[in-house]
Order: C-alpha cells, then structure tokens, then sequence
C-alpha cells in the first residue's frame, strides 16, 4: 500500500518537473541548451521530488487524523483497517479515536434498543383490539392506530395532523377533550357509532408531565357487552315469565280441587289432567334449558360416525309421523340416496330435524302439508324442512333462533320457545349454519347446511 503511494508521488513529481520545464522553455525563460548536462538535471528533479515528499509527508500527518475520525464518523467499520497499521499518529488522536469508537458502540446499542422497542410498541398499536388516538394541544390528531380507525369507519390517509373534529365528527369525543383538557384529570364518556350502532366507551387521559397538552383516548368496544347483558336480563325475564304461567296454573287447579272438585269426580279428572298437561310442560321447559346450557357451554360430546343424509330424514319423519297424522297433516319426506355420506352425530342432528318438524306442525292448520328432504350445493349438504302453515314475518326471520323468542301474535301461545334455539347450537357444533325464509305464497322453510367433512 505504501510503496504504491510511493510510485504514485515518484511519478506525479516527475510529471510537475517534465511540466515545468517545458512552460519555462516554450515561454522562453530558460534556454534548453543550458540542461544538456545531466547531472544538473537529475539534481534538480531530485530536489523537487525530496521538496514534494516532505511537503506530501507534513500534510499527511497532519490530515491523516481529521480523516480518520471523518471515516470513523461516517463509517465505523474502516476504523478496523487502519487504525493498527497507523502507529504514527499521536497518542492524543488515537485517543480519541477509541472515544468515538465507545460512543459510537454504545449509541448502536442505544439504536438497537430504540428500535426494539419501537416495533414492539407499533405492533402492539397494529394489534391491539382497543382504538388508540392521541390528540395534542390544538386538538390535532397525532397518532391513531388500526382499530380507532375500524371503529369510526376511517381510511388511513390524511388524518394525522387534521382536528378531532374534522377526523372523528363526533361531538361526544370533541366536548371530551375540551373537559379533559379543563381538568387535567380522567375523563369517560359512552356513546353509539353510526350506521353500525355499536357501543363505545371512551377514557381520555391527560399525558402530562411528559406531554403536556397532550391527550390519550381509549376506545373499548362493549358492543358484544351490552349485547350478552341484554341477552341475560332477557333470558331471566323470559324464564319467569314462562314458569309464572303453568305454576299459577296448578296453584289455582290445586285450590279448585282442594274446594270442591274432589266430590265431583268427572271435575275432578279433567283437573288432574289439566295439571297433568301443565306439569309435562314445565318438565319440558327444564330439560330443553339443561339441554341448552350444556350445548352452549360445549358439554355435549359429539359421537360422530357416518350417516346417510336420507337415513336422518327417515328416522325423523318416522318419529313425527304420529303427529303429523293427528294433526291433519300431509307430509312428504323424501332423498336422493345417492348424496355423500355426512360425518355426524346422527342422534344430534336427528333431534334438529324433529325440532323443526315440530315447530313447522304447531303452526300449520289442517289440511296444510309438510315437506322435508336435503341435497348437495358445493362442499356441503343441505337439509330442510318446509310448511304451509301461518309462515313466519319478515321481521322475525332473523331472531326465531334466540332463547324464548316468540314471533306475535301466532307464535305467543305455543312451546318454550327454546326448540329452535338448541337447534341452531347442535348445527353449530357441527360447522353447519341455520337459517329459515318466507315462501313466497304461505308457510316458511328452514334450512341448515352440513359440511361434508373428511374422517379424521
């Protein structure tokens, strides 16, 4: 390395010196003849060349060092290369090489951690199912993260930086701000987004000393809250209401045969009777809830085996089919036996088909018809059952599948309403779907699909 530098200064010397001699001699201040001897030559081109070595050599020592700490600075890693091999350098420049070279090391580390942590913390803001804005001193939006945006229905584009009005056009956030802002303190408020009517609750939070000025908002999503509470108060709503009946009715057949029934034996039976009726029906009520919160709460083991669709069709019209006869009723079950076994809990599924069957004889009047039957769309098979009965309204169609749900005024007098709703849990357990539709002249239909699963 050093004796090409060496060559490289040998050469540029001699090239100054051929330069010069010939800018004296075209401009006719020296004469050419007067280096006919060699020597004089040689001594000269010596001279100029020892000139330009030593003048070379001082400006070396003496910018080699501001290099090596510019290197250093810009790229530490060349530091490594030379730094051993350049023993001429003072004690106080190595010195401070090494300095740098420990800085430089511990703001890698310094960098490193930054990082880190700066991942983590944009992956928990991806991540995190709480909404996260951060609005600063004038109200401006400085920071939102994925969910925030979900829940106010925001594109990513252009809202840092513009006013929580302007981004989020909510006036419950906006006076939030203002009061937090006023107290310094906690602040909370509840309100629904629109359209998707969702229930939000909002804590904004000063994030002083650190920020001043600056405000954090929390956005919890309670929607699925709400909605489990309304549920609840509903179910024991609906419980009291449904034992409140056949428990007051016993209580007063109970006084009747207590009164006098007893000496009136025909009376008497058709009492005993009655209450036997009442008594079925509150039996009924407490087994399809037993049978409902062990299916809700995954209890309810599924002995899966393969089936042919056609043979839970049989099996369930052949169960119904006293029913239907006292009903007055036409029914026709019928299957292609050529559908893809189903990989099942027969006895389950079997219990979903005469549910419905049940449900679709209560509601249709004499006279009327039943059908039910499957076949194959896709990856799936599908099952129904049909009716000509009283059919169900528009409104209902999404909701007859909740506990207790009655449609009025037809369906308030008949069952637990609990049949649909474990219903729609067994076809779940098995990754099928339920849902039901209104014919186009009378009656309804429902359908459920079954997935046609490999063994596993």
């Amino acid at each position: 390395m050093r004796s090409t530098l060496f060559v490289h200064i040998f050469i540029f010397s001699l090239a100054i010196i051929a330069a010069t001699i010939l800018s004296l001699s075209y401009f006719g201040f020296i004469n050419p003849a007067s280096f006919i001897n060699i020597r004089n030559i040689i001594l000269i081109a010596l001279l100029i060349f020892f000139i330009i070595f030593i003048a070379f050599l001082i400006s070396y020592r003496y910018t080699r060092p501001t290099q090596l700490i510019s290197d250093q600075i810009n790229d530490p890693s060349k530091l490594a290369k030379t730094f051993n091999k350049s023993h001429f350098l003072p004690a106080e420049i190595k010195q401070l090489l090494i300095s740098i070279q420990k800085y430089q090391s511990k703001n890698n580390d310094v960098q490193t951690g930054y990082s880190a942590n700066q991942k983590l913390f944009t992956s928990i803001l991806a991540n995190i199912n709480d909404g996260i804005l951060v609005a600063n001193e004038n109200g401006n939006v400085s920071l939102i993260n994925k969910s925030a945006r979900q829940i106010f229905g925001l594109e990513q584009d252009e809202l840092i930086g513009h006013s929580l009005a302007k981004v989020l056009r909510n006036h419950k956030v906006n006076e939030l701000w203002e009061k937090c802002t006023l107290s310094k303190q906690k602040e909370m408020t509840s309100f629904e987004t629109s359209p998707q009517k969702s229930s939000i609750q909002c804590i904004a939070t000063p994030l002083n000393p650190e920020l001043p000025g600056n405000i954090l908002f929390l956005f919890q999503d309670l929607t699925r809250m709400r909605q489990l509470e309304i549920i609840r108060r509903d179910f024991v709503s609906n419980v009291s209401h449904e034992l409140r009946t056949p428990l007051a009715s016993i209580k007063l057949i109970t006084e009747t045969l207590q009164d006098s029934a007893l000496q009136d034996p025909p009376a008497a039976r058709r009492f005993l009777h009655q209450m036997d009726s009442e008594i079925d029906n509150l039996t009924q009520m407490v087994e399809e809830l037993l049978e409902l919160s062990r299916v809700e709460s995954g209890q309810v083991p599924l002995e899966k085996q393969w089936v042919k669709p056609c043979q839970l069709i049989q099996l369930a019209g052949e169960r119904m089919a006293m029913q239907v006869e006292r009903a007055e009723l036409e029914f026709s079950f019928q299957c292609d036996e050529n559908l893809p076994n189903v990989f099942v809990d027969s006895h389950r599924l079997c219990r979903v088909l005469v549910n419905l069957l049940h449900n679709a004889i209560k509601f249709t009047p004499s006279g009327g018809g039943l059908e039910t039957s499957a076949y194959q769309e896709g990856n799936t098979i599908v099952f129904f059952v049909k009716d000509s009965g009283v059919g169900i309204p528009q409104k209902d169609l999404e909701r007859i599948f909740e506990r207790f749900y009655k449609s009025d005024p037809s369906r308030s007098n008949h069952g637990t309403g609990l049949g649909l709703s474990i219903a729609k849990h067994l076809v779940e357990a098995h990754g099928g779907r339920i849902w039901a539709e209104r014919n186009p002249h009378s009656g309804s239909t429902i359908r459920f699909f079954i997935p046609i699963n490999q063994h596993v």
